[in-house]
């Protein structure tokens, strides 16, 4: 057998890295690289909106936007043990930005803080949510890195359809919409029970589509559904920048044969957007007794995707 050394793991304290909070940490935080740090730990595409941003007679500390879905999220911080007065913060801005999502980061969470996240996840609806997030520096030999670590977040999997479709009119209540949303759930809770640890799932809604981020600003995963024409698709979407898929497209012959199926890259030309797919067709939704296969199909491929993309990514 062969012996292999492994190094210990040393928690430092945040104070070291970052004196002050709002001239040290949430700038740091602020930033793209750091930003996505947080966001693959959420499970959310977050983008970066204002810092210091003016709440009544108070100042948020980072406010962003959920690139897939345009909805507010809060930032609060504090690189200290949780207490009252951010507590009480929180919920003022939350207010005053009509936030839809609170993320509080601290050094560490007393046991009645984080029971008071899980209480108001629990009490309010599907459009509100609030996590929990403890920051930590770990270091092995020389090597130091961030850790972000959630301790509170939504209980979505407790959430029944009727739940998420209170807050939706009667017209968007259609059959389709709530098959959709059903379908959505047993995706991610198949990937839940898996633990299919690269696709951080998030809270699905009634519509055709689901993303996963895959590490990249500007870019994410998803799988769509298109009930007209009866196929279902796995894709890598970029938003704006058509670099990205520029960039990849040089080497499409090796993604390709890493992938193992040609894959669709659409250009888009009309569009700011693109996207490389992959298809399956003959897929129905009111077919329920195929939907274990189905989910399997998507799950195999958005794994492959995350894979083969997300290093690229990473390096453009």
């Amino acid at each position: 057998m062969k012996k292999v050394e492994l190094g210990n793991i040393e928690q430092i304290d945040v104070r070291e890295i970052w004196e002050k909070e709002d001239a040290d940490f949430t700038p740091w935080l602020a930033q793209e690289e750091n930003i996505r740090r947080l966001s693959l730990a959420l499970g959310i595409d977050l983008v970066v909106e204002a810092e210091e941003k003016e709440v009544g007679p108070f100042r948020a500390d980072i406010l962003c936007k959920d690139e897939a879905t345009e909805e507010w999220v809060l930032i609060e911080n504090q690189l200290e043990r949780t207490d009252h007065k951010h507590l009480g913060q929180l919920l003022t801005y939350a207010t005053g930005l009509d936030a839809v999502s609170i993320v509080w980061i601290a050094k560490e969470f007393s046991e009645e803080h984080r029971a008071t996240l899980d209480w108001l996840n629990k009490i309010t609806n599907d459009r509100h949510n609030f996590f929990g997030v403890k920051i930590e520096i770990l270091r092995i030999g020389d090597q130091m890195a961030p850790n972000f670590k959630v301790v509170s977040q939504p209980n979505d999997w407790s959430r029944s359809i009727s739940s998420a479709a209170s807050s939706l009119s009667l017209d968007d209540l259609s059959d389709t919409k709530l098959k959709q949303l059903e379908f959505h759930n047993k995706v991610c809770s198949t990937i839940k029970d898996k633990n299919v640890s690269n696709l951080k799932i998030r809270k699905a809604r009634p519509q055709a589509w689901h993303t996963y981020p895959v590490g990249k600003y500007g870019a994410h995963l998803a799988h769509v559904w298109n009930t007209r024409e009866n196929w279902i698709r796995t894709e890598i979407y970029f938003h704006k920048d058509k670099s990205m898929i520029e960039e990849l497209s040089k080497e499409k012959d090796a993604i390709e044969n890493e992938f193992g199926e040609k894959l669709d890259w659409q250009f888009l030309p009309n569009k700011n957007a693109s996207r490389i797919a992959l298809d399956r067709h003959d897929s129905f939704l009111n077919k329920e007794e195929d939907w274990d296969n189905y989910v399997e199909w998507i799950i195999n491929n958005l794994q492959k995707f995350y894979n083969v993309f997300h290093k690229r990514l990473s390096n453009l």
